[in-house]
């Protein structure tokens, strides 16, 4: 496996892996802090303890000018001195050994008693018993190997009493509850890795959920979206919401790409077959006369004739495509009150004018007012009479009307004429389509839909064999000021 760069791939770590780590180190060394000041904690209070009856002993004994001699003859101290004398054949070294050194540095016998090894091993371990008995604090020493704490005592003969009090209790304590944290503490991080797995991989199910809508995505399936876990944490969730907004958002710009691809190979299509006839005539005439086969001049002025007549219809059909392909690139609209009413009544008055023989009847009193753009809206009616003036005899009567209801408006023409069949019916807004062949280039019903969508409208029809045909174009009944004018947007021209 390689990396997109073209390298090496190296592994990138789980993040589930990282949180496990990143909560066990964090117990972890709250563990070892909390140990470590425990027994510090423990350690200092225990010697504080050992401290103060060695103080207590030192007090009593130091705070009266008292001899050796009159501590001997103390009988009272007898069985006192038999127990921190410290005896050699003991199998565990004493808690405490009580020894007296001459002027000398000589260890001495007290009250009778033989000297033992353990007074000689801490006579031994005090270097200095003028130090010891100056210093205020007792110190740590080692008598035999094992620790103790001791003190010294000055007489008001030059003596000295060394007093000790073994640690190794203490010590051993301490140890013991050392071995006990870390034991407690082993067991804690191994419960709390096992708990942090299970926790981050709950948690982190959203996140396998994205990885899996985006496989599905990248092989094809643009619905799909990221669905929702009960598990989810607030900033999980908003990035879900946030993905989910930009599937959608691609998915939209993909059937908007693949509908105006559709758009322009079907506009392509349709315009080459469509030019395709006008053009064949043209050329054939100029092939006719380039050979001098149009000898006549009834033969020259007919072909002429077909000639011009290809080139307007031509001309016609190229800028009908035109307002197509402007329309389905949804330009800027010069939004406006319009009066639609009136629009109507001059475009009546214009059929009027052009087929006299046609009734013609309007529903259209008054004012109504529309906040729209006045160029789509002429256009949209003057094609649906268009259609009316091509597709229907001229004496054919024709009805115009339009209403408010609601919030929206509706225009409706509607006709006497043959009407369609259901299936041609189906396909009367198609770009092209003439129902059983008939004249005009078939995209002014295609016009009238482009530009009622474009003006947030729709177009329905009704119609029957024998029966007419009626469209009905429903517009939002927008009112307010007029919209400023995008620089350089150019609105569809009137028919």
């Amino acid at each position: 496996m390689r990396a997109p760069w073209g390298g090496r791939s190296r592994r990138v770590p789980s993040l589930r892996a990282k949180l496990t780590l990143a909560n066990v180190a964090l117990l972890a060394l709250g563990i070892v802090v909390a140990t470590a000041v425990s027994l510090i904690g423990m350690r200092h209070y225990l010697i504080d303890q050992i401290d103060a009856e060695l103080n207590r002993g030192r007090q009593t004994l130091g705070g009266k000018p008292l001899t050796l001699e009159e501590i001997n003859s103390l009988g009272a101290m007898a069985l006192v001195l038999d127990q921190f004398l410290g005896e050699s054949d003991r199998p565990t070294p004493p808690d405490q050994i009580f020894t007296a050194i001459d002027r000398r540095g000589r260890v001495i016998a007290v009250a009778g008693l033989d000297v033992t090894e353990g007074q000689r091993a801490l006579a031994a371990a005090v270097d200095d018993p003028r130090a010891l008995a100056a210093d205020p604090e007792p110190r740590d020493l080692t008598v035999r190997g094992h620790p103790y704490r001791a003190t010294g005592i000055p007489l008001a003969d030059g003596t000295y009493l060394l007093t000790a009090t073994s640690t190794g209790a203490l010590h051993t304590g301490v140890a013991k509850a050392l071995k006990l944290d870390l034991a407690a503490g082993t067991v804690l991080l191994g419960l709390l890795a096992w708990l942090t797995m299970m926790s981050v991989r709950r948690r982190l199910r959203p996140l396998e959920d994205m990885v899996e809508t985006s496989s599905a995505i990248a092989e094809g399936d643009l619905t799909r979206r990221v669905p929702s876990s009960k598990e989810a944490t607030a900033e999980v969730e908003q990035l879900r919401l946030a993905l989910n907004s930009m599937l959608h958002q691609v998915e939209s710009a993909y059937r908007t790409r693949e509908r105006s691809a559709a758009q322009l190979r079907r506009f392509v299509a349709d315009a080459s077959h469509e030019l395709r006839t006008p053009l064949s005539a043209i050329r054939g005439y100029l092939q006719l006369y380039d050979k001098g086969m149009l000898n006549e001049p009834g033969e020259r002025k007919r072909a002429w004739g077909r000639v011009l007549a290809e080139s307007d219809r031509m001309g016609r059909l190229v800028d009908e495509l035109l307002t197509l392909a402007r329309l389905d690139q949804r330009p800027e609209l010069r939004l406006r009150p319009v009066d639609i009413a009136r629009l109507v009544r001059d475009a009546a008055d214009d059929l009027r004018v052009q087929q006299p023989g046609r009734p013609v009847t309007v529903h259209a009193d008054g004012s109504l007012l529309v906040r729209a753009d006045e160029s789509g809206l002429r256009q949209i009616v003057g094609n649906l009479l268009a259609n009316v003036r091509v597709h229907t005899p001229a004496d054919v009567p024709v009805r115009l009307a339009v209403e408010r209801s609601g919030g929206v408006v509706r225009l409706q023409v509607e006709d006497k004429g043959p009407g369609l069949a259901a299936e041609d019916a189906a396909r009367v807004f198609d770009r092209f389509f003439r129902a059983g062949g008939g004249a005009g280039s078939g995209l002014g019903l295609a016009i009238v839909q482009s530009a009622a969508r474009s003006l947030g409208g729709e177009v329905t029809v009704r119609t029957a064999p024998g029966e007419g045909l009626a469209v009905t174009v429903t517009l939002p009944a927008r009112t307010g000021p007029p919209d400023p004018v995008t620089p350089g947007a150019t609105p569809a021209p009137p028919p």
